[in-house]
């Protein structure tokens, strides 16, 4: 049974830099999967990363990657 959703919030800073370097090495494509997402060791938050972007293609998927960091950074710096 899925939990309620809390966006990309519980996934870790680490996790979502992992999966934006698969992405880049073009490793972790659209749409995301179990599988794939346990291959690249991300088993763990899987069910955050899918239930976020699983109907993003692979262009979206980076682009959400990267402001999500991005929206981190910032609020750590200031």
């Amino acid at each position: 049974m899925f939990r309620h959703r809390l966006g990309l919030t519980e996934v870790s800073t680490e996790d979502l830099r992992k999966a934006l370097r698969y992405v880049h090495r073009g490793e972790l494509q659209s749409p995301l999967t179990l599988p794939e997402l346990t291959r690249c060791g991300l088993q763990h938050c899987a069910e955050d990363l899918m239930g976020a972007l699983r109907s993003v293609d692979t262009d979206g998927i980076r682009a959400v990657l990267v402001c999500v960091l991005a929206e981190r950074l910032a609020a750590e710096q200031g």
